[in-house]
């Protein structure tokens, strides 16, 4: 590998007088499992966002698979890309967040197949068959035809993450998705992940969850108001913690 999946150089973003992001840079390499971890605020989720092209960067730039996001250099000026481009571009990337926004008025099955048969212009049979298999991947094969309402917050957001990877995706971006959910719940979403990361699926995660971070990540990010403070190999992150913002971070949570 000569070049990172993901190439962040510099990125700033406000939101008024508010710095959620301050001249952030960090590379994620093709088979990557990094966490992003951190205080609430602090600017993971803006970072994720702007990656998958939800929020503007106000400054810096982002590169996904050597493509330069949401911009075009021409003429030593940048444009920006039409909402088509940028649609385009976000096909790359699968993103579940804290709340499931599936649709309520589809079945787990019609919610997974939406977006390969409406976006991609996939063959309807051929993309039921994939989301059977991506059910049956989350444990969920039996719960094809129920509603979202039907089934557990922890059943809800494995179909999320089977949604996500209908798509094909060459990234997977986790925003506290164990966030929402009732603690009896968390593992079993926990394991879905672990099982992606050791598939070797390229993933950013942001999480509270430092036990799957420390057992999954192979390198852990620690943000604090906006700006990267330590980044490593989650033994060392969250073992042996060099900063001092990290070490009173971790001190405070474990």
């Amino acid at each position: 590998m000569t070049q990172p999946l993901v190439a962040i150089r510099s990125v700033s973003k406000n939101f008024g007088e508010f710095q959620a992001l301050d001249r952030v840079s960090l590379d994620v390499w093709t088979g990557e499992v990094l966490c992003l971890i951190g205080a609430s605020g602090s600017g993971k989720t803006t970072l994720l966002r702007c990656i998958n092209q939800l929020t503007p960067v106000d400054s810096g730039g982002i590169w996904l698979d050597g493509e330069l996001l949401g911009v075009r250099e021409e003429g030593g000026q940048l444009h920006r890309l039409t909402e088509r481009q940028i649609a385009r571009q976000r096909l790359k990337t699968g993103m579940v967040f804290q709340r499931f926004n599936l649709f309520p008025h589809k079945t787990a099955l019609e919610n997974i197949t939406e977006g390969p048969v409406q976006v991609q212009g996939r063959k309807p049979e051929e993309a039921r068959a994939e989301a059977m298999e991506l059910l049956a991947r989350v444990g969920l094969a039996a719960k094809a035809n129920a509603y979202p309402s039907q089934l557990s917050g922890g059943q809800q957001q494995r179909v999320a993450i089977a949604r996500a990877l209908a798509m094909k995706p060459m990234l997977m971006l986790f925003d506290e998705p164990t966030s929402a959910l009732d603690p009896e719940l968390v593992g079993e979403v926990l394991t879905v992940m672990k099982e992606l990361a050791r598939s070797g699926m390229t993933m950013m995660v942001v999480t509270h969850e430092l036990g799957f971070a420390r057992e999954v990540a192979d390198t852990v990010v620690y943000m604090d108001h906006g700006a990267i403070v330590e980044s490593g190999p989650a033994a060392e992150v969250l073992g042996r913690p060099r900063e001092v913002r990290t070490q009173s971070f971790l001190s405070a949570v474990i």
